[in-house]
């Protein structure tokens, strides 16, 4: 078991993976949870991660799902690029988090250690605040309520907490625990940091994936308490012979993975203890997968070595289907849906487009367009709030 130790913050503190080690119904109407209906006007914001200065993108969202520039804002930060990484600079899923309720927009920057607050209005932001993230090189940030949770990949790797509170982040003192990784130097460390942090449906728990380390290729699993803090260390979950990437929930609450190897999709039932239990695993049958967005009952990856998303369905027990593959721009990264499920965006890093598709009631996807992001070259995150 790696060795895990508290950092205290004070109040006022504050890859494309493009080779790995290896080569989130019927069509008769939607199934279960997958709504169509009028998409209104709203917007999808893309992360540059750009190493010159991190920028959010906005476009605005028209009612068919096509999108247009509205603006673009500097976080006043830095994007950052991992050893190795070619088309997703931070090996990770969800570097932007979009946070509906208290109306904001959270952004690493990983090139300096930083988290940037904005304020979100239709398609426009107002930037809050430059919050440092409490470690080195975040790259994948949560929201639950009023609780926030920041992953850093560097020096082992971290996540700390925050409040929300007035439209700002407030560091919570004790809350940040190291995750005792291996720390890789050379051009490994794409592959070997971890790879994304997220809350359980109802915020109890704090899942962190460990992808390829030689401390842990697992999935991680704090407990939070009521006052925002984590248990002193996480139930590691150890996956051997795989590479947990991705995390997200289906509708029925079952934890679902992405692994980039063996390139497939896996579904838990995530216990209260915070071990976790297998259902169904699935390979996607092309190379590459590592990212996994829900969008209604349907699942898409982001397969990046076969420029590609495949789309998944998870039945009420967690059993698994395979929807089949749907062509990208190359170097497919993250990806983020409506609300309603009705459009998916999908970020890919090889030329800095986002590839912009219609879900239809069957899960296949009809593309409708796409847009190239300046700046955004080996860029990772996106949401469509």
């Amino acid at each position: 078991m790696r060795k895990l130790t508290r950092l205290a913050l004070g109040a006022g503190a504050v890859l494309g993976l493009s080779a790995w080690i290896s080569p989130v119904a019927g069509a008769e109407g939607p199934p279960p949870g997958h709504v169509f209906g009028s998409d209104g006007d709203h917007a999808v914001f893309v992360q540059t991660d750009n190493t010159a200065g991190n920028q959010i993108v906005a476009y605005h969202r028209a009612p068919d799902g096509n999108l247009t520039l509205a603006n673009t804002y500097d976080t006043g930060g830095l994007g950052g690029a991992l050893n190795g990484s070619v088309v997703d600079h931070l090996g990770s899923q969800g570097s932007l988090a979009s946070d509906p309720a208290n109306g904001l927009l959270y952004a690493v920057n990983a090139g300096s250690n930083t988290i940037s607050v904005f304020a979100v209005s239709g398609d426009q932001l107002s930037r809050r605040q430059v919050v440092s993230s409490g470690g080195t090189f975040p790259v994948s940030i949560t929201v639950h309520g009023d609780l926030v949770y920041v992953l850093n990949a560097e020096n082992g790797g971290s996540v700390s907490g925050y409040w929300v509170w007035g439209g700002r982040l407030h560091p919570i003192w004790g809350s940040t625990r190291a995750l005792g990784l291996a720390i890789p130097t050379d051009t490994t460390q794409f592959t070997h940091t971890p790879g994304q942090v997220t809350f359980s449906p109802d915020g109890s728990k704090l899942i962190v994936t460990t992808k390829a380390n030689a401390n842990g290729n697992d999935i991680d699993v704090f407990s939070v308490w009521p006052d925002g803090r984590l248990s002193g260390s996480p139930v590691e979950n150890s996956e051997p012979g795989t590479i947990p990437f991705a995390a997200t929930f289906d509708q029925a609450g079952h934890l679902v993975i992405g692994e980039a190897a063996p390139s497939a999709v896996v579904t838990f039932t995530l216990h209260r203890d915070g071990t976790v239990t297998q259902l169904d695993s699935l390979p996607s049958g092309v190379p590459g997968l590592c990212w996994v967005t829900p969008a209604g009952s349907f699942f898409y990856t982001g397969n990046t070595s076969s420029n590609s998303t495949s789309g998944y369905q998870s039945s009420a027990d967690g059993q698994l289907t395979l929807l089949g593959a749907t062509a990208t721009d190359p170097g497919t990264v993250d990806s983020a849906a409506t609300a309603n499920g009705r459009f998916l965006y999908v970020q890919t890093g090889g030329n800095g487009i986002v590839d912009e598709f219609q879900v239809n009631a069957d899960g296949s996807l009809t593309s409708i367009g796409s847009v190239k992001v300046a700046g955004a070259v080996g860029g990772e995150g996106i949401v469509a709030p």
